[in-house]
């Protein structure tokens, strides 16, 4: 199946950077152009290392030099002293070092436990939630339903009740509007508010020997970061790190539909049809690494301070990792995928998001819902690094 181009009505040209490339209708002969010419490069406008080739966003990715934020702003400064920045600062993603790897496998062991729950929990409330915002009957509801699915899925999980789910999507996206950079400051201010109410909330299931977040808790009771905040924190996470990147993946497997027909989710199990969606048009396109000291990074001199963009969106269409990378092949035989990671901080979720994914969708289609048909008002919600469709009704 070939890739396909923009649509109708929209912007033509190459992406003028890695950075607008996450919105642009088609980015990805861009990104094949940097994987071949420029697998990782300086680039002065952006102030910016980039890395493209599956081989240079491998060593950046699993390199000691590199870190998740810059030690001189572990918290960014717009955060500081607030609770948004209390859970920043206590998420495994956003730690190296020590704090990194006692709370890592703890995260890890309360993911794993939602394996065997995730799917009738995703198929539970995916139904409800199409009940309730009837996507089928307007396209711009599409997105609204796609975000509040992961947070019900996994706050349902970990033991938040099911009166509060609702609340605790709308909080749960207005702390992450809150943390993206250049976030202004009616988006702080919500977000600030979101974050109190949050922690107020895992706080309690903290103490909750029968929710996952107690789980977590008596996990970490042995470490000095099992503390009642990194343990609310962390809870929290699993809602923040999936709101995004599970609305990506369930807005884009609808365009894959809706651009490679041929009967595929009847000659495919829609699982794998989500993962390779996943590494052919993924919700997160890049991500960021920051250098602790100078040295060299995947064949480059680098100075303490710098920073790497890391497209995993660019590295994902390498065709050293995979033949004819622009063929979408649900049937693809062990793809390499840089979506959810690699190297100390690959994401335990990939699975989780894949199944809560595939139910979302699932219920998208059982209920009438033409991807074909939504392709004609596609557009990018703006994100300087996910890249999640927002629908509209054709003209």
């Amino acid at each position: 199946m070939a890739s396909a181009g923009p649509e109708h009505g929209a912007v033509t040209g190459p992406p003028r950077d890695p950075i607008a490339a996450v919105t642009h209708p088609d980015p990805y002969p861009y990104y094949a152009e940097l994987v071949a010419v420029r697998p990782i490069a300086r680039d002065e406008r952006l102030g910016l290392w980039v890395a493209c080739s599956a081989a240079a966003v491998a060593e950046v990715l699993a390199s000691d030099l590199c870190r998740v934020r810059p030690t001189s702003e572990p918290v960014p400064n717009a955060l500081l002293g607030s609770a948004a920045g209390l859970i920043f600062g206590h998420l495994v993603r956003m730690n190296d070092g020590a704090k990194h790897a006692w709370i890592k496998p703890a995260v890890r062991a309360v993911a794993s436990g939602f394996a065997d729950r995730v799917d009738d929990q995703a198929r539970r409330w995916a139904r409800h939630l199409a009940v309730e915002i009837e996507p089928e009957a307007d396209p711009a509801r599409v997105a609204e339903f796609a975000f509040r699915l992961s947070v019900y899925t996994l706050a349902s999980l970990l033991g938040v009740a099911p009166g509060m789910l609702s609340q605790t999507a709308t909080w749960v996206g207005d702390f992450v509007r809150c943390i993206a950079p250049g976030a202004n400051a009616p988006t702080l201010d919500r977000g600030e508010a979101a974050a109190r109410h949050l922690m107020e909330a895992f706080r309690g299931q903290v103490v909750d020997r029968h929710s996952a977040v107690g789980d977590l808790a008596r996990a970490l009771a042995h470490s000095h970061f099992g503390d009642p905040d990194a343990v609310a924190a962390n809870g929290i996470g699993f809602l923040s790190q999936a709101y995004e990147a599970t609305a990506g993946l369930i807005g884009n497997a609808l365009v894959a539909l809706g651009r490679h027909q041929a009967g595929a989710v009847g000659q495919h199990r829609l699982e794998a049809i989500i993962a390779e969606v996943a590494r052919h048009d993924p919700p997160v396109q890049n991500t960021r690494r920051f250098l602790a000291a100078d040295g060299a990074v995947a064949g480059q001199a680098m100075r303490a301070g710098d920073a790497v963009l890391v497209v995993v969106a660019a590295a994902n269409r390498d065709p050293r990792a995979n033949p004819d990378p622009a063929r979408f092949d649900a049937a693809r035989r062990s793809p390499q995928s840089f979506t959810f990671g690699v190297g100390p901080h690959v994401c335990p979720g990939e699975a989780i998001a894949v199944q809560i994914a595939a139910a979302g969708v699932e219920e998208l289609l059982a209920r009438g819902l033409h991807p074909a048909r939504l392709v004609d008002g596609l557009s990018y919600r703006p994100s300087a690094n996910t890249r999640i469709p927002l629908f509209s009704p054709a003209r």
